[in-house]
């Protein structure tokens, strides 16, 4: 059983930067690929950002692309979530997201296990 657990978020202004961390536990980390996931009120949880665990092969939806950027550390067993120039619209709770190497990891309904999330507020 893998546990999670993300830190970082906070409250920025527009155009402003945070960094979210998820560290885990509980699993060997280098076999899992992971994934970072949002949430706003009112809407429902939409897909990020994700690394894949061999190659560090990362990719992004649309909306954050050339902004955010995901990396890890598999010796800290950590994943990393930098994100830069960050919108009004980037306020949300952001989710960190665990599934074995290989699995689809843009659709949340696949992800076998979850952080309990943190919350960025970015304000204009």
């Amino acid at each position: 059983q893998v546990q999670l657990v993300e830190s970082g978020g906070g409250s920025v202004q527009t155009g402003g930067s945070l960094r979210l961390s998820c560290a885990a536990s509980g699993g060997t980390f280098s076999m899992y690929d992971m994934a970072w996931f949002r949430q706003a009120p009112g809407k429902e949880r939409e897909f990020v950002a994700a690394i894949r665990s061999i190659g560090g092969y990362t990719f992004y939806a649309d909306i954050v692309k050339g902004r955010f950027t995901a990396s890890r550390d598999n010796a800290k067993n950590t994943v990393y979530l930098q994100m830069n120039s960050l919108k009004p619209e980037d306020t949300a709770v952001y989710y960190c997201a665990a599934s074995p190497r290989g699995s689809p990891l843009t659709n949340s309904q696949g992800m076998n296990y979850w952080g309990k999330g943190t919350l960025v507020t970015v304000s204009s």
